[in-house]
C-alpha cells in the first residue's frame, strides 16, 4: 500500500477507535472537567506518547507474538485492572467543596509530568492494543516497507491521538461548560471513577483469548 492510502486508512481507522468510549476517553474527560484545559491537554499528550510503545514493538514484529502469548496478555491484563481501579478509587473519594470555596478547576493543579504520566501508563497498559495494532499494521504495512514510512505512519497516529483527545479537553473545559459542572464536579468525578472501576473490574475477570 502506498503511503497516502495508508494514511488515509490509518486517519479513518485511528480515529473510529479513538473516538470509541474506553479509558483514555474516561480519563481525559475526568481530568479537564475537574482539573480544566490543562490537564486534559497533558493527558492526551501523555496517552499519545504512550501509542509509541505500542508502534515500536509493532514494527518490530513483537506484536504477533505478544497477541499470541496468553501469559503476556495475562500480566498485561492484570497491570492494567489494578491501574484502572486505583484511578477509579482515587474518583470515588472526591469531596464535595465546602461552602464559599472556590472550586474552579485551578485549585490544586496536577504537575506536568505527573499528567503527562497518568495518560502514558493508561494507554501503554492497554491488554487489547497488541491485537489492534498487529491488525492495522498488517492492513498498512507490508515487509517491504521502508523504516521511514513506518516512522511517518506511527507519528501520524501519534498525531491524530492527541488532537482528537485536545479537542475533548477544549469542549469539556469551556466555560459554560465547566460553570455548569462546578457544583456537582464531585458527583462527575465519582461518576467516571466508578466508570474506571468498571472497566478496570470487566477487565480483571475477561478471558484471555488467543
Amino acid at each position: 500500500m502506498d503511503l497516502l492510502s495508508a494514511l488515509m486508512t490509518v486517519t479513518l481507522v485511528h480515529l473510529l477507535a479513538a473516538a470509541s468510549p474506553g479509558p483514555d476517553f474516561v480519563m481525559v474527560s475526568q481530568q479537564s472537567l475537574t482539573q480544566g484545559r490543562r490537564a486534559g491537554v497533558l493527558c492526551s499528550l501523555g496517552i499519545a506518547l504512550g501509542l509509541s510503545v505500542h508502534i515500536i514493538y509493532s514494527s518490530l514484529g513483537l506484536a504477533a507474538m505478544v497477541s499470541h502469548s496468553v501469559e503476556i496478555l495475562t500480566v498485561l491484563k492484570y497491570l492494567a485492572a489494578a491501574y484502572l481501579i486505583w484511578l477509579g478509587v482515587k474518583g470515588l473519594r472526591s469531596r464535595a467543596a465546602e461552602p464559599g470555596v472556590d472550586v474552579s478547576p485551578s485549585v490544586q493543579p496536577r504537575s506536568e509530568s505527573r499528567l503527562i504520566a497518568m495518560g502514558f501508563v493508561c494507554n501503554a497498559l492497554n491488554p487489547k492494543a497488541p491485537l489492534y495494532f498487529m491488525s492495522l499494521f498488517t492492513l498498512v504495512i507490508s515487509p517491504e516497507s521502508p523504516l521511514w514510512q513506518i516512522v511517518v505512519l506511527g507519528g501520524w497516529m501519534m498525531l491524530l491521538q492527541f488532537g482528537w483527545f485536545s479537542l475533548v479537553a477544549f469542549l469539556l473545559s469551556r466555560p459554560s461548560v465547566r460553570q455548569k459542572v462546578q457544583r456537582v464536579a464531585h458527583w462527575i468525578d465519582r461518576s467516571l471513577g466508578a466508570v474506571m472501576v468498571a472497566f478496570g473490574v470487566g477487565l480483571l475477570f475477561s478471558e484471555v483469548k488467543r
